[in-house]
């Protein structure tokens, strides 16, 4: 069995000014974070993720409760001690335009060769191994202001695994990045977890991507307990509903998006897997959530230039790309047209 490496309970965090009644974010919480797993850290603006990493990494003080970091209270540790366990990465571009990504990375040694800085050859095979680990060896005579967001933050990634720390706290590391920027630095955080068995945490905005690269996720919602759990066993128990589900939109356990909310009737929707996928992303797109158990309206999938569209009134039309089935649908107001008569109507 693993043990955590972080370990909260009853924590409660916020901000304690003086003079006033602190401000709290969240409270109760009794959190694990374990080796060789990447947390996904998920939540809407404002409930409190930037706070929770603060906390944890020690820049922020706790209002109440105790965080264990290696079975040790946290508010033991002296900041160089802290600097051997936990590395952190933080939200703000990295504004070092005028130094070498190698002397970047050479800034994690700092807690390892002491006051001086001097780098010895140990230090130098440590870099040089980080630089190789995310990805940036070939970078490593650029400067920084020459390197992509996506290749910086590599940098700041090796950066932090030069310090040899078993802990790694990111703050939206993917929030600059293009979508192969996002890919990438999951699936270096993953390479790096699995590999290195570091405990990784990282807070972000992207449910897609944490659902398909997180082990386990930490779910924070306004006046309610985090939950946590792997990605699936979450959408299997609905909690993703009650925490992201809005009024205008609800949460798909099949595809595991956000899509918009409809009260109208579903469409039938089944035959090649392939096809019917990509067709079931059009209709939600279009507001129709499709459902494999329903005879009128329904679409049978043969192939991708082959799709029969059912109607309400049993008419069969045969279409043979997914737009001129949804020509078809738009000119029998299955997609357009006014809601209440349509619902009347397949009724």
């Amino acid at each position: 069995m693993k043990r955590p490496v972080i370990q909260t309970s009853g924590l409660c965090i916020g901000y304690a000014g003086k003079g006033r009644k602190p401000q709290i974010v969240h409270k109760d919480l009794n959190l694990e974070l374990f080796p060789a797993e990447v947390t996904c850290l998920l939540g809407l603006n404002g409930m409190g993720k930037s706070t929770l990493l603060r906390t944890l990494c020690g820049f922020q003080s706790p209002i109440a409760g105790e965080i264990l970091l290696n079975d040790k209270p946290l508010k033991t540790y002296s900041q160089a001690e802290l600097s051997l366990v936990v590395g952190v990465v933080l939200t703000e571009k990295t504004n070092v335009g005028g130094i070498t990504v190698y002397e970047l990375v050479s800034l994690g040694r700092h807690p390892h060769s002491g006051f001086f800085g001097r780098l010895k050859k140990q230090d130098r095979r440590v870099i040089e191994q980080s630089l190789q680990a995310a990805g940036i060896l070939h970078k490593a005579n650029y400067y920084v202001s020459e390197l992509s967001d996506g290749e910086r933050q590599k940098a700041m990634i090796a950066k932090t695994l030069s310090q040899e720390c078993p802990i790694i706290l990111l703050d939206e590391p993917t929030a600059f990045l293009d979508i192969t920027g996002r890919m990438e630095t999951m699936i270096l955080l993953r390479k790096l977890a699995r590999e290195q068995q570091k405990a990784i945490l990282l807070s972000t905005h992207d449910m897609d991507q944490a659902i398909r690269m997180g082990d386990c996720l930490w779910l924070l919602g306004n006046d309610r307990p985090v939950v946590y759990g792997t990605p699936e066993d979450l959408i299997l128990n609905n909690t993703f509903e009650s925490f992201f589900g809005k009024d205008n939109m609800v949460f798909d356990p099949f595809s595991g998006r956000l899509n918009v909310k409809t009260t109208l009737p579903p469409i039938g929707l089944d035959g090649d897997p392939f096809t019917s996928g990509w067709v079931g992303n059009a209709l939600i797109r279009n507001g129709r959530q499709p459902s494999p158990g329903i005879r009128r309206p329904h679409i049978h999938c043969i192939h991708r230039h082959q799709m029969v569209l059912t109607l309400p009134d049993g008419t069969q039309k045969t279409t043979a790309s997914i737009k001129e089935l949804l020509g078809e649908m738009n000119e029998n107001k299955l997609i357009s047209g006014d809601d209440k008569a349509r619902s009347e109507e397949w009724s």
